[in-house]
């Protein structure tokens, strides 16, 4: 069943790009990206939705919890009610994470098994070997790459950086909001420190966790961390200006 609606179609996407006249394996990757974060967008867009309104009505759920604390029962019940006045989906984001990460792991060996060679037996019947080289603006794609690596990192700053979650927070600060709890300032040093820490995390898994394990996809896996990484960028921005004007 994972080999028939997770990782075949998603190797035959990719070899089907690469048959594109002009298009090698690091464009087809980048078109890749692309096509499989338009699909999950839906999913995305309501998770950070989610995000943003949870936060917005954190206040009221703190003070659900301490009226409430001694009734476990009507303590769920009156959160539950909050969330559905609000339109919060509090299960948005486990869902995107339950879809997603399949996929992600399908990539993984989708990458994996598209180097050094295309394999003629994954293929479909309709799709055809490519032509395209293993490269990425005639630059080599197989092994790691320390520019790649570097690039993933500095992107996923980027992205913590300007994220709604780090927008909201700035936003609260200026206005004269204090975070106030153990809580509260717990959550806020925690996002401070994952500003720091995901980048390091990003550039050592490209640099070298995954090339331990997928040496010759380590340049390809670290072209999609980056695409996608910068999809959710726009995406949160656009959502932003857009959806939520702030």
């Amino acid at each position: 069943m994972y080999n028939t609606f997770i990782f075949l179609p998603l190797y035959n996407g990719l070899v089907a790009l690469m048959n594109i006249p002009g298009i090698d394996l690091g464009l087809a990757v980048i078109l890749f990206t692309a096509i499989v974060r338009l699909v999950l967008y839906p999913l995305s867009k309501s998770a950070l939705l989610t995000q943003v309104r949870m936060k917005d009505v954190e206040p009221a759920i703190n003070k659900i919890k301490v009226d409430y604390k001694d009734n476990r029962q009507l303590q769920a019940q009156k959160m539950m009610e909050l969330y559905k006045a609000k339109n919060i989906k509090p299960l948005s984001g486990v869902l995107l994470l339950i879809v997603q990460l399949p996929i992600l792991l399908a990539l993984l060996s989708v990458f994996y098994a598209v180097t050094p060679i295309v394999k003629p037996e994954l293929l479909y019947s309709f799709v055809h070997l490519p032509a395209a080289s293993t490269s990425l603006f005639g630059v080599s794609l197989l092994g790691k790459s320390l520019i790649l690596s570097l690039l993933t990192g500095v992107i996923q700053f980027l992205q913590l950086h300007y994220s709604l979650a780090s927008h909201q927070t700035r936003l609260a600060a200026k206005n004269g909001v204090k975070q106030e709890g153990s809580t509260a300032e717990m959550m806020s040093s925690m996002n401070n420190n994952m500003k720091y820490f995901m980048p390091i995390l990003a550039f050592a898994s490209v640099y070298w966790l995954i090339p331990a394990r997928y040496p010759q996809a380590a340049s390809i896996v670290a072209i999609y961390w980056s695409v996608s990484t910068l999809f959710t960028l726009c995406q949160e921005l656009y959502i932003r200006k857009k959806l939520l004007k702030i």
